[in-house]
């Protein structure tokens, strides 16, 4: 369970279901899900050519992710190696040339990063459709946050004063 009420099998089973949509709507080469965690950024699902970060925490400071969620906002970069914002000793041994990365929720809660092994400028409509991923991402997470809270059990029709 994460600090901010979210459960992580809840978090991965969205993230299990988009990542592959995400891949191929994109033509992308990688798809990562990235969760806030304190003060680090969890890579919590992949689904890419080659490994990348799945299970492996950075300080929010430090990556990308951790910038998107910060600072709510979206970002392409068509040169990974070219960006300040990128730790470039994790992207070295990597297939990772280019990137696009949104935000999830609001506040941030998450991440959804979309990975290249070509430079590549993702495209205003491929990062329409990555937020659009991330925001039913974040209904569906709270949505699984809300579920347990609406027991139909305490519903059996008697008025609510009782």
């Amino acid at each position: 369970m994460y600090e901010n009420g979210i459960n992580l099998e809840a978090a991965r089973r969205v993230a299990s279901v988009l990542r592959l949509a995400a891949k191929r709507l994109l033509g992308a080469d990688g798809v990562t899900f990235v969760f806030r965690e304190g003060s680090t950024c969890h890579y919590i699902d992949e689904e890419a050519i080659a490994p990348l970060w799945k299970g492996r925490r950075f300080p929010m400071a430090a990556c990308v992710s951790g910038w998107v969620m910060s600072n709510a906002e979206s970002v392409v970069i068509p040169d990974v190696f070219a960006d300040p914002r990128v730790l470039h000793e994790a992207y070295r041994a990597t297939f990772v040339k280019s990137m696009a990365m949104v935000p999830v929720g609001t506040p941030p809660f998450a991440a959804i990063g979309a990975y290249w092994a070509s430079h590549h400028e993702a495209t205003t409509n491929e990062l329409e459709m990555l937020q659009a991923m991330a925001d039913s991402a974040d209904l569906a997470v709270r949505e699984a946050l809300l579920a347990p809270q609406f027991d139909s059990s305490r519903f059996s029709g008697s008025s609510p004063a009782g």
